[in-house]
């Protein structure tokens, strides 16, 4: 059979390459909206209803991976939290229908030689994908590698966050960003120094160093991640809970943020953003996880109950 392969989006010109005649485009933002321990059918149903996605959509999409398992797959792939919790979700699924590891190549890059700050495959030519399966950024997955997938994707939708740390601390050849995208996942839980996700930090701080509008919020912020994961809609959303909060850290001149939106700290934004208040902040899901209930302790650097 010809190959499937997956990449996370079609700004990637995986089609320009001439290596694929059949591409599946993964596209769900897992870091945000709650992704629990349900069976197939039921998390599209839950991931459709957050995102206002076609579920039917959903649902191809699904059928389109299954369709394949006779054969072999190719993901494409980056070193982001986005990509990396993409990655898991798919080789969850294909280990659930017995696709063996060696059917399975990887690449997966997060640096690319001449781009000072690498944004994604999505930077690159047609003629410089082609050239990824010949280097070291490709690898044929081992079943230690697809092991490893399964546990990090269940640590991920446990209803409790005991387990990140332990994903955080393994490495893999394979998927040798994981454990670094843990450790990033971590730290979007409420900090037990403020209550504020490491995001929510940088936008309050980009606002407070004179970043007047949403659109430069989100790009300073943006500029302080070593590896961006969060788009622009997303950060929008989320500076939308901090203006719309019980004890609000910012005024917004609209209701809906967009790039245009006026954006100011409150006095408690100040505050909290100093370290003299704490944030309760509102009910979110990281993965299977609903908060509040647990905080990331700055001291261990571990998801703890709060």
């Amino acid at each position: 059979m010809t190959a499937l392969h997956v990449s996370n989006g079609d700004s990637t010109d995986v089609p320009g390459t001439g290596l694929a005649q059949q591409v599946l485009y993964w596209r769900d933002s897992l870091h945000e909206g709650p992704v629990p321990e349900v069976g197939p059918e039921e998390l599209r149903g839950i991931r459709a209803r957050f995102l206002t996605e076609d579920l039917a959509l959903l649902a191809e999409r699904d059928r389109v991976l299954e369709a394949a398992r006779d054969g072999e797959y190719v993901l494409w792939f980056e070193a982001d939290l986005y990509d990396q919790l993409q990655i898991i979700q798919i080789l969850d699924r294909l280990a659930g229908l017995g696709v063996e590891p060696e059917r399975i190549t990887l690449i997966c890059i997060g640096e690319y030689p001449g781009i000072a700050r690498f944004g994604g495959l999505g930077e690159l030519t047609a003629d410089q994908l082609r050239e990824l399966p010949a280097t070291k950024a490709s690898a044929v997955l081992t079943s230690d590698a697809l092991e490893l997938a399964v546990d990090a994707w269940a640590a991920f939708r446990a209803p409790a966050p005991d387990r990140l740390a332990e994903i955080a601390a393994r490495r893999s050849g394979e998927l040798r960003f994981l454990g670094e995208a843990f450790d990033r996942l971590g730290r979007e839980y409420p900090s037990t120094r403020d209550g504020l996700s490491l995001t929510e930090r940088r936008v309050l701080a980009a606002v407070a160093s004179g970043a007047t509008d949403a659109g430069t919020a989100f790009v300073r912020a943006a500029a302080r991640e070593t590896r961006p994961y969060l788009g622009d809609t997303w950060c929008y959303l989320m500076m939308e809970r901090l203006a719309l909060a019980p004890v609000p850290l910012l005024t917004a001149s609209d209701g809906r943020i967009t790039c245009h939106t006026r954006l100011s700290l409150t006095d408690a934004g100040a505050q909290v953003l100093a370290g003299r208040r704490d944030h309760v902040g509102v009910d979110r899901w990281i993965g299977g996880v609903q908060l509040p209930g647990w905080r990331w302790d700055e001291g261990a650097e571990v998801v703890m109950p709060w």
